[in-house]
C-alpha cells in the first residue's frame, strides 16, 4: 500500500510521507513556462492536459508521496454558476452574494458539466503517475469546504477578517444556512465525482475556519465537514480525508469528530498540542512554515527537526502550514526532502 495511504490507515510510517500544499505552482520555472500560455486561471484549471501536466511537474522533481489534483478551491462556485475571475496582484473576485437571490441563483444541475475538465485532469494524472513510474505516488483529490468557500462568495474576495461573512452568520442565520446547504451538497458531488476519476485521497480545505467563534466553528465548520465526510465514506469506504481547519487548531478535537483521516496543522499552531487533542489513530498532517522553506539552511532545519521529534511514533504526514509562496527557491525544496526522509 501507498505510504501516504498506510499512513491514512492510522499506521506511523516513518520516515513520514511528504508533499506540499501548493506543491505544483509559481515557485517552478516549469510552471511559469506553462502559465504563461494560457490566458487566466481558470483556464489552466479547466484545460485538462496543462492542468495535468502542471500536477505532475513536482512529483518529476522531487518524487513526492503525493500529487494533488491541481486546480483551486472556486472553481465549485463558478460551475455553479457565481462569477469568477482572478485579478494581478488582486486574487479571486467574485460577485458578493449578500441575499436570497444570490442564493437561488445558484444552480447544482450544471456542475457536472462545468466540473468535467477537471475530473479529465483527475484521470490525466492517474494515468500520468503510472505510466512515467509513480505507481506509489498516491493522488488527492480537493475541494474547499462550504464556510471557507462562502467566505470569498460574500466578501467578493479575499478580506482581513471576513466581517461580512461572519456578519451574515449572526444577523441572517436562517440565509446563510440556505448557502451552506447549497455548497455542502455541492462539494458531495464534486469530491465524489473526484473518486470516481480516481483519486485516492481527499483534502478539505477549510482555509478560514479560524476567523468564527466556537459556536459558528460547530455549526458551520464542523457539522458540514461531517455531513460530507459521512456521505464520502457511505459512497467511497475506502478512501480516506483529510481535514484542514486552518487557524482552528485548538478545535481540533471537535474537528476529529468529523470522521476526517487526517486533520492539516497551520503554521500558527503547535503541533504535538493539536495532536494531543485527536485520536492516536487519525493521522496529523503539517506544519512548516513556508517562510523557512524560503530561508532554507539552518533556519528550516531548526524548524524541521522538532516537528519530525514530536511526530515520531503516530500517524504523520509531513507538510507545511500553508502553502508554498512563489519566492522559494526550488532547491530548497530539494533539501527539504532529504531533511524529512533522514527522519
Amino acid at each position: 500500500m501507498k505510504r501516504l495511504l498506510r499512513t491514512l490507515n492510522g499506521e506511523a510510517v516513518w520516515p513520514p510521507p511528504v508533499w506540499l500544499m501548493r506543491q505544483a505552482g509559481r515557485y517552478l520555472p516549469e510552471y511559469r513556462a506553462v502559465r504563461a500560455g494560457v490566458k487566466d486561471f481558470v483556464a489552466l484549471c479547466t484545460t485538462p492536459e496543462l492542468a495535468a501536466e502542471v500536477t505532475l511537474q513536482p512529483i518529476r522533481r522531487y518524487g513526492f508521496d503525493a500529487a494533488i489534483l491541481f486546480s483551486d478551491i472556486l472553481i465549485l462556485p463558478w460551475a455553479l454558476g457565481h462569477g469568477l475571475e482572478f485579478k494581478e496582484g488582486e486574487g479571486p473576485v467574485l460577485p458578493r452574494l449578500r441575499d436570497e437571490a444570490g442564493v437561488a441563483a445558484l444552480d447544482p444541475a450544471r456542475v457536472a458539466e462545468r466540473v468535467a475538465p477537471v475530473m479529465e485532469t483527475v484521470r490525466l494524472v492517474r494515468a500520468g503517475l503510472l505510466s512515467e513510474g509513480f505507481a506509489d505516488t498516491a493522488l488527492i483529490g480537493f475541494a474547499g469546504a462550504p464556510f471557507t468557500v462562502a467566505c470569498y462568495m460574500v466578501e467578493g474576495g479575499g478580506s482581513k477578517d471576513f466581517a461580512a461573512v461572519r456578519g451574515m452568520a449572526y444577523a441572517q442565520p436562517a440565509l446563510f444556512q440556505r448557502l451552506m446547504d447549497v455548497l455542502t451538497e455541492a462539494t458531495i458531488e464534486y469530491l465524489s465525482a473526484q473518486v470516481a476519476a480516481g483519486a485516492e485521497v481527499l483534502m478539505l480545505f477549510d482555509s478560514w475556519a479560524g476567523v468564527l467563534s466556537p459556536s459558528l466553528f460547530r455549526t458551520h465548520c464542523v457539522a458540514p465537514a461531517t455531513r460530507i465526510v459521512a456521505a464520502l465514506r457511505q459512497r467511497h469506504p475506502g478512501v480516506p480525508i483529510i481535514g484542514f481547519p486552518r487557524l482552528a487548531g485548538m478545535m481540533a478535537r471537535e474537528y476529529a469528530t468529523t470522521g476526517v483521516n487526517g486533520i492539516g496543522v497551520d503554521t500558527g499552531s503547535d503541533i504535538a498540542s493539536v495532536a494531543a487533542l485527536v485520536p492516536p489513530h487519525i493521522a496529523v498532517q503539517g506544519n512548516l512554515d513556508p517562510l523557512a522553506l524560503v530561508a532554507g539552511g539552518a533556519a528550516m532545519a531548526n524548524e524541521t527537526r522538532p516537528i519530525l521529534d514530536a511526530m515520531r511514533g503516530r500517524p504523520f504526514i509531513f507538510n507545511l502550514g500553508h502553502g508554498i509562496v512563489p519566492q522559494t527557491p526550488p532547491d530548497h525544496v530539494a533539501a527539504l526532502l532529504e531533511l524529512v526522509r533522514a527522519g
